[in-house]
């Protein structure tokens, strides 16, 4: 964990939070006194963990929650007075921010924290093999494309317009993709 948003209107949170961080890599932490700042703050860094002491001045903080949870990949914790934790909308819950009762114990508020930013290591190492897998799908596909160009125009049989594309390939050292695109650049135009 790298960086930390804690919006707050009182300053009992930040030292709590510094202590308890203070062993972990955390490059900063950033503080927000109400829902706008907080806003403008995020549109300027992308943050690890976003921490919502519930109620700020300007608004309770949950719309705050769904704003962040659609803007940024980051952990999100909202904490609510225990009493109204089973009050708050299942929305937030469903957009991915962890509703937690305060006040609360700091090995308890830790263990939330490592967890959020777990959770958040998780989905950023599944976007980046699900963007892998996207770039894939679309190389296969340009290549099918060419593979019917040559299909088309050169009266070839589906095995042979494979072997065509990974000859060309082998033999002009570059890829499928960029021989798959020569193909469409001299077949399409």
């Amino acid at each position: 964990m790298e960086s930390v948003l804690l919006v707050s209107h009182t300053n009992t949170v930040l030292p709590m939070l510094a202590d308890m961080f203070s062993s972990q890599m955390i490059s900063r932490i950033v503080p927000a006194q109400n829902g706008a700042e907080a806003r403008r703050s995020l549109i300027d860094t992308d943050f690890d963990l976003i921490i919502i002491d519930a109620p700020l001045p300007d608004e309770f903080g949950d719309d705050f929650a769904l704003y962040a949870s659609e803007k940024s990949s980051a952990g999100i914790m909202l904490l609510v007075k225990s009493e109204m934790i089973y009050d708050m909308d299942s929305s937030i819950e469903e957009a991915g921010v962890f509703i937690m009762p305060k006040p609360a114990t700091s090995e308890f508020f830790y263990q939330a924290a490592k967890l959020l930013t777990a959770s958040r290591r998780r989905v950023m190492k599944l976007e980046s093999e699900n963007e892998k897998l996207q770039k894939k799908i679309s190389e296969i596909r340009l290549v099918d494309r060419a593979k019917c160009i040559l299909i088309q125009y050169l009266n070839m049989t589906e095995p042979q317009a494979h072997r065509y594309i990974e000859k060309q390939a082998m033999d002009l050292r570059q890829s499928r993709l960029v021989t798959a695109q020569n193909i469409l650049k001299t077949y399409e135009n």
